[in-house]
């Protein structure tokens, strides 16, 4: 099988890793790709938001399956354009990709389906802004209505903070705030058939001790050891089911990676957000764990055959990513600075712990920032404990001037804060 993934970051490094050991791919694309993914495929330059360029190159390379990772592409209709070429995609349509593309249409799918969810309003002018907020007081949850690239989030108990950001917005999303640990749960879906992957947990926040401002995610660990053993099953049945169900029922079947963004709330398990493709870097951890071959099971959810796949089989390793950020990540984050230590990582940590890229390029032979996460440094052990202590050991090798970390990644799960 001929497989082409469309990206550049550490999710689609953490796809390419996982596709390029599997015995069913002959040959491993990806468009643009990044320094770390010409490791383990093939790179082909393209712009991943032209959908009849993305098509011609899935074409030109005889592929068998497209693999579209970012959400942009997929709201942008990328999707569409190769499925009309005859290709399989792993990634729903333009129309479907909206449930991450509008949170608004994501609310009016969840209340169309029955999903626990927190109440809203839907906002354009500073009247609805102001009566929404007082409506549901601090702390503030105020949701750029589009996407954001992950920062489109502000929680602030600061009146002013939250209201200058809804009208920095065209249409915005205002909640309540949900309260309880926070869980992501990704599955894979044909539109009818849906099959549930392990929980993973992210840490949005910048600075430890989740302060410091949103990023797109500074690290994450999977399993969860305090999760309810039945949470999956319930999430299954309340959420993800009906969600596929009521995009099928509409005319639109959502097709690939559906995420739900979770709050355990003391009222139940509420859903924060979907998003319409894997989520980085929850991704990283997930597919450390997963012993299943993944092209098939991609495959068979981009041809409608996913009721076919054998169940999934999972590793008992406990799983955590630590992300390496650019000096002054999220705000003007510096790039172009050189990275070492990577062959140190290679030579002293693999197969235990090894590093997935987000932004990076290589300059002539030396591979250089090009982002604000860069890296994704990841490990594999028998508990949570022995994940982390591996991947911290893997993070020290690494020499990033002005980069920043979070020191505690899984800490408290894993018993240690």
């Amino acid at each position: 099988m001929k497989v082409l993934v469309i990206g550049g970051g550490a999710r689609e490094h953490a796809l390419c890793r996982s596709l390029s050991l599997d015995p069913d791919v002959s040959a491993l694309y990806c468009a643009p790709g990044n320094a770390g993914i010409a490791e383990v495929a093939e790179l082909r330059p393209v712009d991943a938001l032209d959908g009849e360029a993305v098509a011609a190159l899935a074409t030109g390379l005889g592929a068998d399956l497209v693999v579209v990772g970012p959400e942009a592409p997929l709201v942008a209709g990328v999707g569409d354009a190769v499925r009309a070429a005859g290709i399989p995609v792993f990634g729903p349509s333009a129309e479907a990709a909206q449930l991450e593309g509008s949170k608004a249409f994501a609310k009016d799918v969840m209340a169309a389906a029955g999903v626990p969810t927190a109440r809203s309003y839907v906002c354009t002018t500073p009247e609805e802004v102001d009566a929404a907020l007082d409506a549901f007081g601090a702390p503030y949850v105020v949701k750029d209505d589009g996407l954001a690239a992950g920062k489109g989030v502000v929680v602030t108990e600061d009146r002013d903070a939250a209201r200058a950001h809804a009208l920095g917005c065209d249409r915005v999303v205002i909640e309540e705030y949900l309260d309880g640990p926070e869980v992501s749960l990704f599955a894979i879906t044909d539109g009818v058939t849906v099959v549930p992957l392990q929980p993973a947990q992210d840490f949005k926040r910048a600075l430890d001790g989740d302060q410091g401002p949103n990023t797109g995610g500074m690290g994450a660990y999977s399993p969860l050891p305090w999760a309810d053993p039945k949470l999956v099953d319930e999430v299954m049945e309340l959420v993800l089911q009906p969600t596929v169900d009521e995009l099928r029922r509409r005319g639109t079947p959502f097709s690939g990676l559906l995420y739900a963004g979770l709050a355990i709330t003391g009222r139940g398990t509420r859903v924060i957000e979907f998003n319409a493709r894997f989520g980085d870097p929850e991704t990283q951890v997930v597919l450390a764990r997963l012993r299943t071959p993944l092209a098939s099971v991609l495959l068979n959810a981009a041809k409608g055959t996913l009721a076919d796949e054998p169940p999934l089989v999972w590793r008992e390793d406990a799983a955590v990513t630590v992300v390496i950020a650019s000096h002054n990540y999220p705000d003007t984050p510096r790039t172009g600075d050189p990275i070492e230590g990577l062959a140190e990582v290679a030579a002293e940590d693999a197969p235990d712990a090894y590093v997935l890229h987000a932004g990076t390029r290589r300059e002539g032979d030396a591979v250089v920032s090009a982002g604000g996460r860069v890296l994704s440094v990841t490990a594999t052990g028998s508990d949570l404990a022995q994940a982390r202590e591996k991947a911290y050991t893997a993070v020290a090798r690494i020499r990033l001037d002005g980069s920043q970390h979070r020191t505690d990644i899984a800490a408290k799960a894993a018993g240690l804060g």
